[in-house]
């Protein structure tokens, strides 16, 4: 059950312990029936790479990332998922202003909402940072986008922290 389980899904080492335990309980094991040692289990798919909490959670992070959620969403997942901070990776400023941004895009956020400007209504404006906080982006990028004159001051508050090219003539 435990290898099909990593075929289909992709999961962590804590995952497939829960799982197997949660098989074990629902299967009602036979008293004097020996029950098999998970934590071994779960080793040895780690050992032969079937599970691999980092490869999880850096896919797990791109994926939230690219929908627009935020790094305290996305270490939230990766908590759930029993991932330990070893195992993640750090996410740049520029990566989180682009999530944010993807966000405010996606959910008609401030410059971006139909009719092209931010909402004049605080309260509005206050509902639209509230969902961005949610989503687990810092208040400060929140407010920053909500309140964006344009959408190109957006885009540009976003660019601002794209890492640079390096220097052709250092490599040479």
């Amino acid at each position: 059950m435990a290898l099909n389980y990593v075929a289909r899904f992709a999961t962590t080492a804590k995952a497939l312990e829960r799982y197997c335990r949660r098989k074990i309980r629902e299967h009602e094991w036979a008293e004097g029936e020996a029950l098999p040692d998970i934590d071994a289990l779960v080793a040895r798919f780690v050992e032969h790479g079937y599970v691999n909490d980092a490869v999880f959670a850096r896919a797990r992070t791109g994926g939230l990332l690219r929908r627009g959620y935020g790094e305290r969403r996305i270490n939230a997942a990766l908590d759930q998922a029993g991932v330990d901070w070893d195992d993640r990776r750090e996410i740049g400023e520029f990566e989180a202003r682009s999530a944010a941004l993807r966000m405010a895009q996606k959910k008609g956020f401030g410059p971006f909402a139909a009719s092209g400007e931010p909402p004049a209504e605080r309260a509005l404006r206050e509902k639209q940072i509230a969902s961005m906080l949610r989503a687990g982006h810092a208040l400060d990028s929140a407010r920053e986008l909500v309140n964006a004159a344009s959408q190109e001051i957006a885009l540009e508050w976003a660019e601002e922290m794209r890492p640079q090219e390096p220097d052709e003539e250092y490599w040479t």
